[in-house]
């Protein structure tokens, strides 16, 4: 197994049993329903936007895969402090990696650890599973008002 394959692994273990964040938000400014009807993960994230238009509190509940669940901590703690034009960058960036279309290797980016889930892209099964609390949060900036299903 490589390091780039067992680090992943821990990464997605670690934040699975333990995920960062993983409360209801009380009164939040923006919160978005997300479900995967494929696997059955659902999920709620609630955000706290400041006045400037940054991510001042974010969490996440709800149940799904370990991969699911990694991902919606994992991102959390990346996106708290950021601005909604740099979080919807990194949702860009995010997306493209776990499809194939991006390498962070080989291109600037905004990802910093979120980029242990670049191992996702070679199972496509899961690449939902690795995006729907990113296009749940995505829905909750919107502000759509409505579920997002994946």
């Amino acid at each position: 197994m490589s390091y780039q394959s067992e680090l992943y692994q821990q990464v997605i273990l670690d934040h699975n049993k333990k995920p960062r964040n993983f409360r209801p938000l009380e009164n939040p400014t923006h919160s978005c329903d997300g479900h995967n009807p494929l696997c059955g993960d659902e999920i709620t994230i609630y955000l706290k936007l400041n006045k400037d238009m940054m991510v001042e509190e974010i969490s996440f509940s709800g149940s799904g895969c370990a991969i699911s669940k990694a991902s919606a901590s994992l991102m959390t703690t990346h996106v708290k402090g950021k601005s909604v034009e740099e979080v919807k960058i990194m949702f860009d960036e995010f997306h493209r990696m776990i499809r194939g279309e991006f390498d962070p290797d080989k291109n600037k980016h905004h990802l910093g650890r979120l980029t242990i889930f670049i191992g996702v892209r070679e199972f496509p099964s899961r690449t939902k599973c690795a995006s729907l609390a990113w296009h749940t949060l995505i829905c909750a900036l919107d502000r759509k008002g409505e579920a997002y299903t994946e």
